[in-house]
């Protein structure tokens, strides 16, 4: 994942799409809007948690007196952006169970971590982690929710999954055993229809190829040609037991006509000269019969 042009002020490893060390600057007056303990430091990456966020005041209140787009501002936010992405990283951790690569997690908080600063009033003597964290969360949350979904699943449903998996592990832990639907909508008073619903809609999170194998499954091939479908000969049971009776119950002529017709795959003109009568005969009474046995089956 790439952040958008002009969004990231940081250097990164294309790569891996992962900020890399500030470059070293060649002109001396950008350095000198970094206080002098950051003056000299290469990797903004090694300094520690506490003297971070005490610089972090300092380039804060920096960064409110210069002109937004001019180089001097661009400088001081990359520094701060560099220098807090271990923020990003801590909240990172929280999406460990995803199995979204962890450099895109560190890009799509680092959009956040730059929001965050970019919003950030220094006057207001909040402390930036304080502000910065629920902002990096959300743009991390706000990735999950409009990209990471196989399929198109409406935002209700999205929060309801989230619901559903904190209900479902707290019942798990205290009946031992996996939670029933209803047991789940008793717990979370709602309707078992909506629990039903939203854990469909768990299932649009992640898509599987029909080209590829499961994981406890030895056979070879795909999975689409083991799928089962249905079988439209099935069907035709249930017409051929209505049948038995009703055939049964026929003239031998006529159960002999059937017999000739459809299992020998006779003409009528075969019939005919078989039993000596006319095709036009043999036609009327084959007609007959299937209508009597359609007559019945319509019946029942």
């Amino acid at each position: 994942m790439v952040a958008p042009t002009g969004v990231l002020p940081v250097s990164a490893d294309l790569s891996t799409g992962v900020p890399s060390p500030r470059p070293t600057v060649p002109d001396g007056g950008l350095r000198d809007l970094l206080p002098p303990q950051l003056a000299t430091v290469d990797d903004l990456r090694e300094i520690a948690p506490a003297d971070a966020r005490e610089l972090t005041k300092v380039l804060l209140r920096r960064l409110a007196t210069l002109e937004e787009g001019t180089r001097e501002y661009s400088y001081v936010r990359s520094t701060l952006v560099e220098m807090n992405l271990s923020l990003v990283r801590f909240a990172i951790r929280r999406f460990n169970a995803h199995r979204e690569p962890q450099e895109d997690l560190l890009q799509v908080g680092a959009v956040g971590l730059i929001k965050a600063i970019d919003r950030f009033d220094p006057d207001l003597g909040v402390e930036f982690t304080t502000f910065a964290m629920p902002t990096v969360l959300g743009e991390i949350r706000r990735h999950f929710r409009d990209t990471t979904w196989a399929v198109h699943v409406p935002r209700r449903l999205q929060e309801l999954r989230i619901v559903l998996a904190r209900a479902q592990e707290s019942l798990s832990q205290k009946l031992d055993r996996a939670p029933t639907v209803a047991e789940l909508a008793d717990h979370l008073d709602l309707s078992q229809e909506e629990v039903v619903e939203g854990l469909t809609a768990a299932n649009g999170h992640t898509a599987g190829s029909l080209d590829t194998g499961t994981e406890d499954d030895d056979r070879p091939g795909p999975l689409g040609e083991r799928l089962g479908e249905d079988d439209r000969d099935l069907s035709l049971v249930e017409d051929l037991v209505a049948l038995k009776p009703l055939v049964a119950a026929l003239p031998e002529r006529d159960r002999l006509i059937l017999s000739m017709r459809f299992c020998e795959d006779m003409t009528q003109s075969q019939i005919g000269a078989r039993l000596g009568l006319s095709q036009m005969h043999v036609s009327r009474l084959l007609s007959r019969t299937l209508r009597h046995l359609r007559e019945g089956l319509q019946e029942g």
